[in-house]
């Protein structure tokens, strides 16, 4: 004899089950594209670091503050990878390929909290490597070599004057040579075509010192760095958790299959 009650409760749970892993699969494309728009977007942040360094690399003895970005950077790389063989694991429904896809996640997981570690270590050091090689920087100007440019570039784009103020440039051998008391004209104030740089007419100069304002744009270049790894720190998260759902749901799929063919 048939047991109908038992085949509908049957018929109902594979529906739901199918369901299950349609909302699965579907997360977990969708998952996949945001890896690719991650990695695209980790790989402009880590740029956008480089980039901010290089500038002032003049100022900056301690190339290990560089880490998060290239962490962040390598990171980008894996996660483009990583999002094809997410769709490509999901769409087979290849078990092998999901727990290949979330074994990767979790290592890209703890990278990315390694880096946010960095980043927050690194960040307390930036103000010290600033302050340790600025006054020399600053003390090498001559008008032509290289840490020339570099002040010439710093001041402008920074606004702002010597080191601690632009009474430093006092002390400095560039300063002593001239013998005109003048101050490059990089610390002139823009769109004033009177300044000549003239140490005894503040109100035409930028008067702040330039290592506070670096320090605090590289403080904020790392701390932006340290959110957007945060962030997709915590959507790794959810893609774990993504995966073990859809992979449960499978497994739990083919193990009330036979009931179909018990009550029959």
């Amino acid at each position: 004899p048939s047991h109908p009650i038992p085949s509908i409760v049957c018929h109902y749970i594979t529906v739901a089950m199918d369901c299950g892993i349609i909302t699965s699969k579907t997360v977990l494309l969708l998952l996949s594209l945001i890896f690719w728009a991650a990695g695209a977007a980790l790989a402009y942040v880590s740029s956008y670091v480089f980039t901010s360094y290089k500038t002032y690399d003049h100022f900056l003895e301690d190339k290990y503050t560089l880490i998060p970005a290239i962490v962040i950077l390598a990171v980008a790389v894996v996660m483009f990878i990583i999002g094809t063989i997410g769709c490509c694991a999901t769409l087979r429904e290849s078990r092998i390929g999901l727990g290949f896809f979330l074994f990767i996640i979790l290592l890209l997981f703890v990278a990315e909290v390694a880096a946010f570690v960095l980043g927050f270590i690194y960040r307390a050091r930036v103000s010290t490597d600033v302050k340790r090689s600025m006054s020399d920087v600053f003390n090498k100007y001559d008008g032509h070599n290289a840490e020339t440019g570099a002040v010439d570039y710093l001041q402008k784009q920074l606004q702002c004057c010597g080191v601690k103020s632009y009474n430093d440039w006092n002390t400095t051998s560039w300063f002593n040579s001239t013998g005109n008391s003048t101050v490059p004209l990089s610390c002139c104030k823009v769109n004033n075509n009177n300044c000549t740089g003239r140490i005894d007419q503040p109100s035409l100069l930028y008067t702040q010192g330039c290592e506070e304002k670096l320090e605090h744009v590289l403080q904020e270049v790392l701390s932006y760095a340290m959110l957007v790894i945060l962030g997709f720190a915590i959507i790794k998260f959810f893609g774990m958790l993504s995966v073990c759902v859809i992979t449960c749901k499978k497994r739990n799929q083919n193990e009330y299959q036979p009931l179909s063919g018990t009550f029959a």
